[in-house]
């Protein structure tokens, strides 16, 4: 007789459980009511998104990020940055208060909530990335508050519930000359005091800008921004070291850790999608083998090393070849002038060598041949600068990648130097980014400083917005800018177009 063990469910006769119902007793966080702007992030979102959802929402917070931290490397004051930031907080990551009465207050608070714990499953597997994360999340709620309702930011902070202590009547009169010196605040007793522990207000304790006695700090109200900011830090340092013990949890879902690694890499160079309208420039010809010499005046550095190169040695490797094609497809050159260009640039080899070894790669990068979904995706992409940044340095011989990171520090300062770069504070500051490996920000440096007369211009008529001033972080990009820039007022403006076989300054590696 078969014995049964009748302390198993029968599969056939399981429960059919719903794995949220496992996981959550009572679902009571799967839809949030956010009644405030802003937010400590304390409860993770549970409610379903959809994974485009998940990944356009991480990447629009990166980019807002990675323009705060652009300013805070680019030395810019509080208030300069805050008009920086406005509009790209306004395009990628709104949030605006209760007084505006939008009716999407709740999917922009939304979005924000989901954001910001995407990006912090993202950024906790290391100690780096959960220090920068921290401290750009830091700037980026000090920069809401600042600019947060008086009475919306009021009824937050209450609602924080923070182990803050108010100093009685009597002790202020006690203290009335220690508070004074401390704060220089005249009628200290008319004014609210928070009695504090020393350690959660660093930043007041080294302006000295609070009293210190006995290990507590005494806080003017007029302070509270930097308490408040400060346990904003506290509480997200903690939940990024549970997150870290969590993280490994998440390599079993195939669908999220390739978007989380994709995301994480980002934070070298944010990435940059490129569309076929970025090729058309108002006012620039159409584009063509002859016109490219003339061009690479505003082309970026990566993209000067490689033309200098293939001038100077009449030849590209293959990845150099690769890199500079997908450049020119990118800034409007046409598949048939490409071919014209490239075959014009190796003048040392015959007809048939060019034909039966070069041509098929350059018209399968156009799309022009291959399968059906290179054909129907009209080949492939330009690379952006997290590309160039996160590909394998380049090998003896070959000239691809992003000079910033692969060339040696005197090679970098002597190619800067070939391209006017002759500022010894730009040279130095360039150098400084390169060693901490802030490959695009030394870029936007040289950027800013070979258009500043032009930057300028279009800042005071207020022709250009903040946005349209933003982090370059595409090669394609640097052109457009550059070109327009320098080309302010001229309308269409045509080329006489130099041979392509013509001169142009060399470039060593």
């Amino acid at each position: 007789m078969i014995r049964h063990d009748y302390s198993r469910v029968d599969s056939k006769r399981r429960a059919n459980l719903d794995y949220k119902k496992r996981q959550f007793a009572n679902a009571e966080f799967q839809q949030q009511n956010y009644e405030h702007r802003l937010n400590f992030y304390v409860l993770p979102p549970t409610a379903e998104i959809t994974l485009e959802e998940f990944e356009t929402w991480a990447i629009n917070r990166l980019k807002v990020l990675s323009e705060l931290e652009g300013c805070s490397f680019r030395n810019r004051g509080p208030e300069e940055t805050a008009e920086y930031m406005k509009g790209i907080l306004d395009k990628y990551l709104p949030l605006r208060s209760d007084s505006s009465r939008s009716q999407k207050l709740q999917d922009e608070r939304r979005r924000d909530h989901y954001s910001h714990f995407i990006l912090r499953l993202a950024f906790s597997s290391t100690e780096d990335l959960r220090r920068r994360f921290s401290r750009l999340e830091t700037m980026l709620f000090s920069l809401r508050f600042k600019n947060d309702d008086l009475r919306e930011r009021q009824e937050f902070v209450r609602n924080l519930n923070l182990e803050w202590e108010e100093v009685k009547d009597e002790e202020k009169r006690e203290l009335k000359d220690e508070l004074h010196a401390a704060s220089g605040i005249k009628k200290t007793e008319e004014q609210e005091w928070f009695k504090v522990d020393w350690e959660r207000v660093p930043e007041l304790v080294g302006q000295r800008k609070v009293l210190l006695r006995r290990g507590v700090a005494y806080v003017p109200q007029r302070e509270q921004m930097s308490m408040v900011v400060a346990e904003f830090t506290k509480r997200l340092d903690e939940a990024l070291e549970l997150t870290a013990r969590a993280l490994p949890r998440l390599d079993e879902d195939d669908r999220l850790a390739p978007i989380l690694a994709h995301l994480s890499q980002s934070f070298t160079a944010p990435d940059a999608a490129y569309s076929t309208s970025d090729a058309n420039i108002d006012g620039l010809s159409t584009i063509t083998a002859n016109n490219i010499d003339t061009l690479s005046q505003n082309f970026p550095l990566c993209m000067r090393n490689l033309h200098s190169t293939l001038r100077e040695n009449s030849h590209l490797k293959h990845y150099g070849r690769l890199q500079y094609t997908l450049f020119l497809k990118g800034i409007g050159l046409g598949l048939d002038e490409c071919l014209v260009f490239w075959r014009r640039s190796f003048k040392l080899m015959t007809d048939d060598k060019f034909q039966k070894e070069y041509k098929y790669n350059i018209r399968h990068v156009y799309g022009d041949v291959g399968g059906d979904a290179n054909r129907r995706g009209r080949g492939y992409t330009p690379y952006s600068c997290q590309k160039l940044l996160t590909e394998p340095l380049p090998g003896p011989g070959q000239s691809h990648g992003c000079p910033y990171r692969s060339f040696t520090p005197d090679n970098l300062l002597s190619a800067l130097q070939r391209m006017g770069i002759n500022d010894r504070d730009v040279l130095k500051t360039v150098k400084e980014d390169v060693g901490k490996q802030r490959y695009h920000v030394a870029c936007n440096r040289v950027f800013e400083w070979s258009h500043k007369r032009e930057i300028k211009k279009v800042k005071d008529d207020g022709s250009w917005s903040a946005t349209d001033l933003d982090t370059i972080v595409h090669p394609n990009t640097y052109f457009k800018r550059s070109w327009l820039l320098k080309h302010l007022g001229e309308g269409n403006v045509g080329f006489v177009g130099e041979s392509a076989m013509g001169g142009e300054e060399k470039m060593e590696e």
